[in-house]
């Protein structure tokens, strides 16, 4: 029976070896969302607010946009204030431009465009998902003229009716 349990255990530390990522592999993935110039010097925080890595720059590179999609992101010190405030539910409002790079897009993990906070994202009627992109945060006036319409074939407004509008800029 000793043996048995001591085999199971050992199996499972295994198992549970295999499907838990490295700090190196999260720290690569965060680096690609980014040109490197960028991402190089960047501090990488993981989903969950562990700092994998220290950086040298002003910029915060993320492996996953939500826990586990796999969808990075590196985001100036605008864009991690706007972030803070959607988690929150807090008002935000800029008269400044903020960046964010996505560079390897969020396919299968795309949100409604309308919302943040929709609660199934991907039964959304507007669910949109977006390849490599920019996204740009600006003061509110400067939003007006730009497409709210994913589909449209260029930059468009994302989450346009809450205090957390952006552009989406696809680059391919």
């Amino acid at each position: 029976m000793k043996y048995k349990t001591l085999i199971l255990l050992s199996l499972f530390s295994v198992h549970l070896a295999v499907i838990a990522e490295s700090s190196d592999t999260k720290i690569e993935r965060a680096m690609a969302a980014a040109p490197q110039s960028i991402s190089q010097h960047a501090t990488i925080v993981d989903s969950n607010g562990e700092m994998l890595r220290k950086g040298k720059n002003d910029w915060i590179c993320m492996p996953d946009t939500m826990p586990g999609d796999k969808a990075p992101m590196c985001n100036d010190a605008l864009w991690m204030k706007m972030m803070s405030a959607v988690a929150t539910k807090a008002d935000f409002t800029t008269t400044e431009i903020g960046i964010s790079y996505m560079l390897k897009g969020d396919i299968g993990s795309g949100v409604s465009n309308a919302t943040p906070y929709h609660p199934d994202h991907k039964n959304a009627e507007d669910y949109t998902e977006t390849g490599p992109h920019l996204m740009i945060i600006v003061p509110k006036e400067m939003l007006k003229g730009i497409s709210r319409d994913p589909n449209s074939g260029g930059p468009y407004v994302m989450w346009g009716d809450t205090p957390y509008a952006h552009i989406m800029v696809p680059i391919k």
